[in-house]
């Protein structure tokens, strides 16, 4: 079964959106939005972004660099990798190669 978004009174006023997996397993909450409308439009953005949205790496030691997963990567090697990274100019959020 595929996740699922759910729209949940936010405790303060307002609306807040919950991504969940398969399993029902909390993945993201969102922002507060201040009607339903607005909880219904900021999914439909989630949606767009993180089917385009690049990965950038912002942990300890990352250095802001793009993570492309190896299944996006046209010509796989043999190397056993998990991801592929390209180091990025975050000043301008442009990655080079």
């Amino acid at each position: 079964m595929a996740g699922y978004f759910e729209i949940t009174d936010a405790p303060d006023g307002g609306f807040r959106v919950r991504l969940l997996d398969g399993a029902g397993s909390l993945v993201a909450v969102s922002v507060k939005y201040p009607t339903k409308e607005a909880a219904v439009a900021g999914i439909s953005w989630t949606r767009e972004v993180a089917g385009t949205g690049l990965i950038r790496d912002m942990s300890r030691g990352g250095h802001g660099e793009i993570i492309i997963p190896k299944s996006r990567v046209a010509h796989a090697t043999t190397r056993v990798h998990s991801h592929t990274r390209f180091p990025t100019n975050t000043a301008r959020g442009v990655h080079s190669r």
